[in-house]
């Protein structure tokens, strides 16, 4: 499944962030709630994808 790919390439690059985010950052902070979205349009495509696979059954 390629969505769970980017969704999991996605998750793994936002680690620093959320790191910098912690200790208080507040740069890293914006690029965390960025990475957030986009981590939540991936999910959605990911259950969009897992959805088309059960019907398809």
């Amino acid at each position: 499944m390629q969505s769970y790919e980017m969704l999991k390439n996605l998750i793994e690059a936002s680690a620093d962030d959320v790191a910098k985010c912690v200790g208080g950052n507040k740069a890293a902070g914006t690029r965390v709630r960025k990475a957030m979205q986009d981590i939540k349009n991936a999910a959605q495509e990911c259950r969009k994808e897992v959805l088309t696979m059960r019907v398809g059954d």
